[in-house]
């Protein structure tokens, strides 16, 4: 990945385009060139070995459960959020209302990669179970 130019922080998320030029946007302080979106076909997050919420693990997911917080946002920052969380959803444009997108069931994690080996990999419980930020920097910062 050095070789290649490729450093992080990378974020990929499930979309399209648009989703993802409406991400941006709304988030300025991300760079074009560091986002990137997994297509409805969900290849990249199979490949990364992400799974769905109906194929997680129940067990581990209860657990994780237990120790969610909310996020510490402000009322202007909850705004934000839930005027267009509909909009950045990953929900293709095709879907039947009542219908529970194969997107919004997928569950995601966070890697730090060194060179061409995985140095942390957290994969998501549940949505809202996020590796503890302070490990993932310390992970980030002793490479």
């Amino acid at each position: 990945m050095v070789e290649a130019g490729v450093a992080g922080p990378l974020f990929v998320s499930i979309g399209d385009a648009g989703k993802l030029n409406k991400f941006l946007d709304l988030n300025p302080s991300i760079r074009r060139s560091d986002a990137f979106v997994d297509d409805y076909s969900f290849a990249a997050y199979e490949g990364a070995g992400f799974k769905s919420m109906d194929m997680a693990n129940t067990d581990a997911a209860k657990e994780a459960a237990k120790s969610l917080k909310p996020p510490g946002l402000d009322m202007q920052t909850w705004f934000k959020y839930l005027t267009n969380v509909a909009s950045l959803s990953p929900i293709p444009g095709q879907m039947k209302f009542g219908e529970i997108p194969e997107g919004v069931m997928r569950l995601g994690g966070t890697f730090v990669v060194d060179a061409d080996k995985v140095v942390f990999q957290w994969s998501d419980k549940i949505p809202g179970d996020y590796p503890d930020v302070e490990d993932v920097v310390r992970t980030a910062l002793q490479r």
